[in-house]
């Protein structure tokens, strides 16, 4: 069931809880300017020496030219068969792309090693690949913990909430698309009001619905609507994701959204989605080899749609418990996987994604905590540059919690900081202010204290360092609570992004055909 075009969703920026000037207040309180584009300025951790990263190269090349990749569809093997691939039937009918390692280097040495994402605010444009690296927040949850932190099914009001935080918070530089599944609107529908969703609550850049060919082109359409027709054919402006099956298989779906997209010049993540142990083998380095066969194979294809077209190594990075079956976040394995991946990327001058902030826990306890801060730092040492799922991620992405999504969003802005590197410029003055102390004072009244503490230290705004007894005074409050709070206030200090009338009529129209032609009910064939 369906709502009216006139009413993409109920808004709760539009009842608010003490008037304007309260709000004014909030806003007064917090700094939400986006940060720039994350430039790092910190060594990498890079496990493998030069001969290692040469062994999974040439372990990956000899799995594309002996095993081969399946291409479950017939445009892209026609695709293969015109650029001069090997394609062979297998036993099981299944038609096997065989390649050439001259042939993938020489398609994968036309990617982009840098470009930039346009957003609808020009100022919040960002630099992208080589040392520069942005947060997106997580998508794609079924389930939300929301602001009573009730596990439920979400709505496209929640959807939207999670929307407005994006656009709220410094360190997040993207307001993904489906941060949760809108469960009350058809699934045929869903991308239309997810990308409207995108658009309409926030000025940055955002990523775009890749769960069947036509949805992609819908997406386009609304980017055509959104920026103008002509402009994304020069200006990446919205990023698609293309899972594989591991192992060694690209699936119809995923490879018309792919060509939807790098027909368009849209940047994709080419994402090999691992479950280390279940649909790789039991082995860290294997596993990469692996992977990092599956990415090229796809990076490879977009060049064959279009080369020179932006494009990006991914991946989602799990290990498999052998106790349960279960994935498994924050392990040592997927850090030293994180790190390799990263090699391999530079290897290839190509930019690549990862997964960050990620928790298997329940609740946001310290399971979410350790699992995530894990992820956190190894994703900051391996230099990645499209960092997804940055915010929110818990129970193994089966649940988006707002209080953990402020929480990772700050611990974001933390890392950015440590990321960012030493900052040398203030050095002369602050030493002086040791002479101008001495042995047994204290440095809390000096001028150059005053000046600069806000911005010497970070500060977290969650994170509660008082006394024991201050604390317990003002009740004991723990961040599962506190970020609730945070959650709260930040909506309340919503202020909508206004998009242009009538690009917002366009749009609204553009859903409003597309919901009569698609069947309502209809959630597997979208060919129309």
């Amino acid at each position: 069931m369906t709502e009216s075009v006139e009413k993409p969703q109920s808004d709760i920026g539009r009842v608010r809880r003490g008037g304007r000037g309260a709000r004014r207040e909030i806003r007064s309180a917090h700094d939400f300017t986006m940060l720039p584009a994350l430039k790092r300025n910190i060594p990498l951790t890079e496990p493998m020496d030069e001969e290692q990263v040469e062994k999974i190269d040439k372990a990956s090349l000899d799995i594309l030219e002996d095993v081969g990749v399946i291409f479950r569809d017939d445009i892209a093997i026609e695709d293969w068969k015109k650029a001069g691939a090997d394609v062979r039937a297998d036993a099981n009918g299944d038609e096997r792309v065989h390649f050439d390692r001259d042939m993938i280097r020489e398609l994968i040495s036309s990617i982009p090693e840098t470009f930039t994402y346009h957003a609808r605010d020009p100022k919040k444009n960002l630099p992208f690949g080589k040392s520069h690296s942005m947060f997106v927040p997580m998508t794609g949850a079924p389930y939300l913990r929301d602001m009573e932190d009730v596990r439920r099914g979400p709505t496209l009001d929640d959807l939207t909430n999670f929307h407005k935080l994006s656009h709220m918070l410094p360190a997040l530089h993207s307001s993904a698309h489906h941060i949760v599944e809108p469960m009350d609107h058809a699934i045929s529908h869903r991308h239309l009001r997810i990308t409207y969703s995108s658009m309409k609550h926030s000025d940055k850049t955002f990523m775009g619905m890749t769960t069947s060919p036509k949805n992609a082109e819908d997406v386009m359409d609304m980017c055509d609507i959104l920026f103008g027709e002509g402009y994304l054919d020069s200006h990446p402006v919205v990023t698609g994701n293309c899972n594989g099956n591991s192992p060694l298989v690209w699936d119809e779906v995923m490879l018309g959204a792919m060509r939807s997209f790098c027909k368009r010049n849209q940047p994709v993540l080419c994402s090999p989605f691992v479950l280390g142990g279940a649909n790789t083998p039991a082995s860290t380095a294997a596993c990469v080899a692996q992977l990092n066969a599956e990415a090229l194979s796809a990076l490879a294809y977009t060049q064959v749609i279009n080369k020179g077209c932006p494009a990006i190594y991914g991946h989602y990075l799990s290990t498999v418990s052998m106790k349960s079956g279960a994935p498994m976040a924050g392990t040592p394995e997927i850090s030293l996987m994180n790190m390799m991946i990263g090699q391999m990327a530079r290897y290839y001058k190509v930019p690549w994604r990862t997964s960050n902030t990620l928790g298997g826990a329940k609740t946001f306890d310290a399971q979410a905590g350790y699992e995530s801060a894990t992820t956190l730092m190894a994703v900051m040492m391996s230099g990645a540059n499209y960092i997804w799922h940055s915010a929110g991620w818990n129970e193994a992405g089966m649940h988006c919690s707002m209080a953990k999504f402020v929480v990772d969003a700050e611990q974001c802005a933390m890392a950015y900081r440590m990321a960012e590197g030493i900052k040398w410029d203030d050095f002369d003055e602050a030493l002086s202010a040791v002479r101008d102390v001495g042995p047994g004072g204290h440095y809390l009244g000096h001028p150059h204290t005053q000046e600069n503490f806000q911005q010497a230290f970070f500060m977290p705004d969650l994170f509660d360092n008082n006394s024991i007894e201050q604390w317990a005074a003002e009740g004991s409050v723990e961040i599962n609570e506190r970020a609730l709070k945070q959650v709260k206030s930040l909506l309340d200090a919503y202020v909508e992004p206004k998009l242009d009338e009538g690009v917002d009529e366009a749009l609204r129209d553009y859903i409003a055909r597309r919901e009569r032609e698609i069947p309502a009910m209809d959630a597997l064939n979208q060919d129309d």
